[in-house]
């Protein structure tokens, strides 16, 4: 019981050079380890040269550290943060593509909810709605739920994305 207490979700994150195969040898690290990415967001950064990760996993605290090490040994890896350890606030983020059923009832609870959570609709059909959501992991987790019963026929997440509060930023220098 002790053990499960110990484990820690943690959001970290990267700026890699952006070239073929830098994903494929982090993920690559995550799994010979057997650790398990729960999120992984990658894109260019204003530098197209280099490309920023967001990765949420999680383990016990000597473990997460062995990640940031051995994450920094990489050599596209240019910094690695992890931010929940700093004890710094950040913010982040996630959205999700949700195809639901627009017909009858469920038309109308799907434009209820999608409201409820500052939702848009995207794309309408005769029997469908796309909901897009954006915000943080509860708030995706609460949407979807609510949507269930509205007959969910695809669900598309994008993970987290995330950012330093305050003047602190991932930074080259």
């Amino acid at each position: 019981m002790a053990q499960e207490q110990d484990i820690q979700r943690h959001t970290i994150a990267l700026l890699v050079e952006n070239k073929p195969g830098v994903m494929a040898r982090i993920a690559g690290l995550f799994s010979s380890k057997d650790y398990n990415i729960h999120s992984l967001s990658v894109g260019e950064t204003m530098d197209p040269t280099v490309s920023r990760m967001t990765i949420v996993t999680s383990g016990h605290p000597l473990v997460l550290e062995q990640i940031v090490k051995q994450l920094r040994r990489l050599i596209d890896v240019i910094k690695v943060v992890d931010l929940t350890a700093t004890g710094e606030k950040f913010v982040d983020r996630e959205m999700v593509l949700v195809k639901v059923n627009a017909k009858g009832e469920a038309r109308a609870e799907a434009m209820r909810i999608a409201d409820i959570f500052r939702g848009k609709i995207v794309d309408v059909s005769p029997e469908t709605f796309v909901i897009e959501i954006t915000g943080d992991e509860g708030k995706i987790r609460a949407a979807v739920e609510l949507l269930k019963p509205c007959g969910i026929r695809e669900l598309v997440r994008t993970g987290n994305v995330a950012v330093m509060r305050g003047p602190k930023s991932l930074k080259l220098a």
